[in-house]
């Protein structure tokens, strides 16, 4: 059994009869778009997917920051007032 992300789905054939008001009716939720009830993709507000794609970038920084803090008895102290 698949686990969906959402509580909103509507089939494929729905879907394309006309996406513009599947998105304005589920306004910031996800909608999973089901082909043969199964998941074909998910569709999501702008707002919604910039926020996910920032997420996204921040974890994939995580072992970079991991790396760099753990250097910090190397770090070099300044004042920003002398520069």
């Amino acid at each position: 059994m698949e686990t969906l992300l959402t509580n909103l789905t509507i089939s494929l054939t729905d879907f394309k009869k006309n996406p513009s008001k599947v998105l304005s009716e589920a306004g910031p939720r996800p909608v999973a778009v089901l082909n043969h009830n199964k998941a074909a993709f998910y569709m999501v507000e702008p707002k919604l997917f910039e926020a996910l794609t920032e997420l996204a970038e921040d974890l994939a920084m995580t072992p970079l920051l991991k790396k760099r803090l753990a250097k910090r008895d190397q770090a070099i102290e300044v004042d920003i007032d002398t520069l």
